[in-house]
């Protein structure tokens, strides 16, 4: 009985399941709205799904030049620093020694650094403002070669990483080193160098006429250039090494960077901004046209009359040192050879004779004419410093003056006193009569001009 029982259990399970999944299938026939919508995703979610993954497109076509330019500047820089290229080899093969760095001869050398700064399409010359020039010497004593060297020299000029070699050597042990260096163009864009870059050297001299930068180096880690020259690969030249040479490392600015450079020396008509420190539509610049002071000249003029006023005018924003880095830059420029006249009038006729940079050339007082470096006393030189600022507010009545016939010396050095001096001005001795009567200075009672005997200026003070 109990066999019989145990027997049927099984397949009366058997029976309530089937009807349970029956029971189950006959519901979802009855609801075929809501299984459909567990099974289907909504609108919204297909929306926002597509949304996000536009999203995602644009931010990586955003981040793929970065990432492109990234890598790029990674694996050039390693291949800089890696001293030779990574070889595969089988566990068998054991690598060749490497060959030792062949002798150099000779060795190419600029005769002059390029002159900096240096532009985008604007033409690289030496610092003397001539073209670079290319030479050869001989690679154990530096200097010309006494040797014969090649008759003909077919070299290269490439651009170079700034910082390389990474050592801080100046030359390459090998041709193959030197390649490691080599700047290749930004994708889509022209050879960095154009021009002369390839020339033939005759009897060890090269000059390159025509050479210019096509980008500028802001890209690069080291965010600078180097020039260097190398014997063209494969022209043909079949004797000992000829080592390569290098300039030193310098920035290449965008040319539209050419409009805002300074000028070395400044020029009397130049802008005052073409001053160091002085940014065009800048603070300083800005306080400066407000005051009347536009050219270098103008500054200069200031400078030399007025410095205490003009230092005022630039405000505490302009440092000591910035100052002091603009007044002498200003200084560079060439005062030329006009002197001018400022007739002072009054009792003793004084007349004031100055440079385009209001530097003292001479003074000339009831016909008796005075050099600078003969004002000694102090009160000489308040009266003629008070005739100066007199000149500088009448700046617009000045005269042009015959420098020649008077036998003036036009180039006034710079002085930090308030009245410039002439160190190597000759005298002047006027043509006067040895008993001629004292002449006063006019508003100074206490100093005298007294004519000597022997024809030369003799300065006498009389205590009240």
């Amino acid at each position: 009985m109990f066999g019989h029982v145990a027997a049927q259990a099984p397949a009366a399970d058997r029976s309530m399941a089937r009807k349970r999944i029956h029971d189950e299938f006959e519901n979802e026939k009855d609801q075929p709205g809501e299984k459909r919508m567990h099974r289907q995703p909504s609108f919204s979610t297909v929306t926002r799904e597509a949304t996000v993954m536009k999203q995602v497109q644009i931010v990586f076509m955003v981040l793929e030049p970065l990432l492109r330019r990234v890598v790029q500047e990674e694996l050039q820089a390693g291949l800089v620093r890696s001293p030779r290229y990574i070889e595969r080899s089988s566990p068998e093969t054991t690598p060749s020694p490497t060959p030792p760095a062949e002798r150099a001869a000779w060795r190419l050398a600029f005769l002059n650094p390029p002159h900096t700064p240096i532009f985008t399409g604007s033409k690289i010359e030496d610092a003397n403002g001539n073209p670079l020039q290319l030479i050869l010497l001989d690679a154990d004593t530096g200097s010309p070669s006494q040797n014969v060297p090649p008759q003909f020299l077919r070299v290269e000029l490439v651009p170079l990483f700034g910082d390389f070699p990474q050592d801080g050597r100046e030359e390459c042990a090998s041709a193959a080193e030197f390649s490691q260096g080599v700047v290749k163009e930004r994708a889509g864009k022209r050879p960095l160098l154009t021009g002369d870059v390839t020339l033939t050297m005759r009897d060890g001299r090269a000059l390159v006429r025509e050479l210019q930068f096509t980008d500028n180096s802001s890209w690069l880690r080291c965010r600078k250039f180097r020039i260097g020259a190398r014997v063209v690969p494969g022209s043909g030249y079949d004797g000992p090494r000829v080592a390569e040479a290098m300039t030193d490392a310098f920035i290449v600015r965008d040319h539209r960077g050419e409009l805002y450079k300074k000028h070395y020396p400044p020029l009397l008509g130049d802008d005052v901004w073409r001053l160091e420190k002085i940014s065009k539509e800048g603070a300083f610049h800005r306080k400066l046209a407000q005051n009347g002071v536009k050219t270098v000249q103008e500054f200069l003029q200031m400078l030399t009359v007025k410095p205490d006023v003009l230092r005022m005018i630039m405000g505490d924003g302009m440092t000591d040192r910035m100052w002091e880095a603009t007044t002498k830059h200003a200084r560079q420029c060439n005062a030329g050879d006009k002197v001018f006249a400022y007739p002072a009038g009054g009792q003793n006729g004084a007349t004031v004779y100055v440079n385009s940079l209001f530097q003292l050339v001479k003074i000339e007082v009831g016909g008796v004419e005075c050099a600078p470096q003969q004002l000694q006393s102090r009160p000489q030189k308040q009266y003629v410093q008070q005739l100066l600022q007199e000149a500088f507010e009448q700046r617009g009545s000045l005269q042009e003056a015959d420098a020649g016939a008077a036998g003036m010396l036009l180039h006034a050095s710079h002085s930090t006193n308030n009245v410039p001096l002439l160190q190597n001005a000759a005298p002047l001795v006027p043509m006067l009569p040895p008993a001629a009567a004292p002449v006063w200075f006019q508003g100074n009672p206490d100093m005298a001009l007294q004519i000597a005997d022997e024809g030369s200026f003799a300065y006498q003070m009389f205590d009240e």
